[in-house]
Order: C-alpha cells, then structure tokens, then sequence
C-alpha cells in the first residue's frame, strides 16, 4: 500500500481534474504552508472550491480532508526552520489574539494526547520504571527542561536516576556504558528530532534496557527503539515548542509511579519533610507573620516607650 502523500499525488497525477491538479502542484510546492489550512482555505488559495478540495482528498484514498491534512503534517514534522515556523504561526494565528489562539491550541494537543496515547503501553511503562536499578533519562534542547522535571521527582522517589542532556556523544556514552537489562531508558524528543536521542535508545536497547519513547507520533524515529510509547502532542509549527501536552504526560508518569509505590515513597517523603523542616528549606508563611507580628511589637515599644515603677 502507497503511505507516503507525493508518490500518491505522481501515481494519480494523469487522474486528476484541473482544479484537483492546481492543488496537487500548491501541495508539492507549499506543502508546509498548505499542512496548516483548513479545506476551504486551501480551496481559496488555489482557486476551487472547498468540495473540490474534499473530493481530493478521496481521489488520494484518505476518508476525509482532516486525514489529508495530518498525512501533510507528519511529511513535514521535521522538515520546518524557524523562519518557516514564524511565517506558519502568523498565518494561523492572523488577526486573532494571541494568547487565546495558544491557549485554545495547547488544550487542543492534551485532549488529543488523551485520545491517542495507548494506556497499556503507559501501563508498561510505570512498571518498568518502577521496577528499574536504574533509571536514564534523556532529552537534549528544549526538551531538556522536561528531562530536568522528570529527573528531579523520580530522584525524590526512587534515587537511582541519571539524566542525560548533553548532544557531546563521548559524554552520552560515558554516561550510558553501564546500562544493562535491568535498567530503563526514557528517551524524550520532538520535531526537529534529536539525532543522539535515537542513537542513545538504540543503544540502550541494545544493551538490554527496556526502553519508553515520550514522542509526538507512531512516525517519530524514536519509536522503533521503543518497548513502550507514550504519545503526547507538541507542535512542530509553532514559534516554540509547545510543551503543554508532553509535561501533562510526565505528570501523569510521576503520578502513576508514586501510587505504584505509595508505601515506600510515602516513607521517603516523611524523611524528606522532617529535612527540609529541620534544614529550613521552604518558608513557612505562619513564622513569617509571626516574626513580622514580633518585629512590629519591637519598633513599637521602642517608639512608645512605657515608665515601670
């Protein structure tokens, strides 16, 4: 079966209306500007109709103008610069306010995240983890300050955790020799996707590790190292990456992990609390009225002095 959206555009190409081909030719061309328009908007672009643009789609063997439509995005999922990304943005965003386009766009992707993650695979995954030696983190860029996130709590909670963020490969693999089969690897990464991220799950998996891909998609190169996929939706057209859906999805790992092992890191947790009171590591709001009730008291009694007898 034909997958990939050009070679089915060339195989129908003789096929096609006039209208159908001018589309096909914007696609070819502006298949990164053309991933992000709805089917009226493309229709208008090209000069057709929206039903001819729908028609399109079917002619191409995809139920639906949405499924033509993520067929072009997950073509162009690593393919976009930043320049192409600030132009794609303006365009979707247009007169519309900013911070409500966003907003709307990230609640978008976690409800999508919920709809297309497998739960047995983050089922399997909570177990491998907690059942670990040892757990490795990585994710380099901006995806490292979800690997920050991750590695802080899961260091909390088990204490066996090594986050990797560098993209020196002699530093990734001095720091990944020792994993072995009793071991996991979370390998995090997202468009533009992290050449050391796939080498450094390979690696790990074949030295044994099971292995957890928190990605974007099934056509994601890290998946094929996976044992278990966790899907969460970024937004590979964005200004920014969009994070939202990936750290909801981290949440609900440390969540879940904490639950498996409730007894213990509740242990963990009361010996944490007693070090951090003792070692005054947060601030207690209550001490702070406290002491600032005391110092009021002071600067009064000196200002308001009274005569003992």
């Amino acid at each position: 079966m034909v997958t990939h959206l050009l070679t089915r555009i060339e195989m129908q190409m003789p096929k096609f209306s006039k209208g159908q081909k001018a589309i096909a030719r914007y696609i070819e061309t502006h298949y990164d500007k053309a991933a992000f328009m709805t089917a009226s908007k493309l229709g208008e672009t090209v000069g057709v109709s929206e039903s001819t643009v729908v028609r399109f789609a079917a002619e191409l063997g995809y139920d639906g103008y949405p499924k033509l439509q993520k067929a072009m995005q997950e073509m162009i999922r690593d393919k976009l610069t930043s320049v192409q990304r600030i132009e794609v943005t303006a365009n979707r965003i247009g007169d519309n306010s900013v911070l409500e386009s966003v907003l709307n766009q990230d609640i978008d992707k976690i409800r999508r995240t919920l709809e297309e993650t497998s739960h047995e695979d983050f089922k399997r995954a909570v177990e491998s983890i907690v059942n670990a030696e040892h757990i490795y983190i990585f994710a380099v860029r901006a995806t490292s300050a979800l690997a920050s996130f991750l590695g802080y709590y899961f260091e909390l909670i088990f204490g066996n955790v090594r986050v990797i963020n560098t993209t020196s490969k002699t530093t990734t693999y001095e720091q990944l020799f020792r994993i072995n089969e009793n071991d996991v690897m979370i390998g995090i990464s997202f468009p533009r996707y992290s050449i050391m991220a796939v080498d450094a799950m390979n690696f790990a998996r074949d030295h044994g590790a099971d292995v957890i891909a928190i990605t974007d998609s099934m056509v994601s190169p890290l998946v094929s190292a996976a044992d278990s996929i966790l899907l969460a939706r970024s937004d590979m057209a964005s200004v920014v990456d969009s994070l939202v859906a990936p750290m909801s999805m981290i949440n609900a790992l440390i969540v879940a992990t904490v639950l498996a092992k409730r007894e213990d890191v509740t242990k963990t947790f009361y010996k944490l609390e007693q070090v951090w009171h003792e070692q005054e590591i947060y601030a207690n709001r209550q001490e702070e009225e406290k002491d600032d009730i005391n110092s009021d008291l002071e600067d009064n009694a000196k200002e308001n002095p009274t005569d003992e007898s």
